[in-house]
């Protein structure tokens, strides 16, 4: 009996690995001073995103650094602009920010430095714009953005707070700060619970000494910069949307 063996032809190219376009990292981060903003966009730029910065004094282009430099004023809430922002964002790197960070604060001391309701009224308005106001529109524009990404894109949108939520601190200096804080904190908890079920996460991170006090003076860039960025990995998994952190040790409960 003659065995005929059939050659076999395979077509290599079937074979071939198609290379699987994984999404652009992005992140904007809305007020860029020179302590934490500048660590945390030195951070992510670092692991490979593109990075835009937000400021009073942004530029609209591309500095030196290679971010994306953008203007506004947080005290103004009109949401034509923030959305311009975002528009810009997604003009240079064509998609949406996955991750948002909101860095910017205000605060206003008491003419009366004995008094903390000597601070006007106007003034208390304008901090409560930056504090509370253009976050809350910040994220309205980070959900629009975010129904545009790949399911399997992580978005967080993260909003540097301090224990001011949780604890009354009897300094008239931290008045303005302290009640947006603690304002923003509620909507953020809120909003992460509400949203659950599309993966998107809504963080206050609060940095702590390691004994769990108010870390004050000790507030560290670099910290904020590696659980940032921790945050934004893991798509926030297994942290509360109150994000207590200690540096050097992530995300610590008290």
């Amino acid at each position: 009996m003659r065995l005929v063996c059939a050659k076999l032809r395979f077509n290599t190219r079937s074979f071939s690995k198609t290379p699987i376009k994984m999404a652009t990292k992005t992140v904007l981060i809305l007020g860029s001073g020179p302590r934490i903003g500048e660590a945390v966009s030195e951070k992510f730029a670092a692991e490979g995103y593109k990075v835009a910065i937000v400021s009073r004094k942004g530029t609209d282009s591309v500095n030196e650094k290679g971010y994306l430099s953008l203007s506004a004023d947080f005290a103004n809430t009109d949401p034509s602009i923030l959305a311009s922002v975002f528009d810009k964002f997604k003009s240079e790197f064509s998609t949406a920010p996955s991750v948002v960070i909101y860095n910017a604060g205000s605060i206003t001391p008491p003419p009366d430095a004995e008094s903390a309701l000597s601070i006007p009224s106007a003034r208390v308005a304008n901090d409560l714009n930056v504090n509370v106001v253009t976050p809350f529109i910040a994220a309205q524009e980070a959900i629009k953005g975010w129904e545009t990404l790949p399911e399997e894109s992580k978005k967080v949108f993260i909003y540097t707070g301090n224990i001011c939520n949780v604890a009354v601190l009897p300094v008239p200096l931290l008045l303005n700060g302290g009640m947006g804080k603690a304002a923003t904190a509620y909507w953020l908890g809120v909003a992460d619970g509400a949203y659950t079920a599309k993966g998107y996460r809504f963080i206050y991170a609060d940095q702590r000494q390691a004994d769990g006090k108010i870390a004050g003076q000790a507030v560290n860039g670099p910290a904020h910069a590696d659980f940032y960025s921790q945050l934004a990995a893991s798509g926030a998994e297994n942290v509360p949307w109150h994000a207590t952190f200690v540096k050097d040790q992530g995300y610590t409960k008290f």
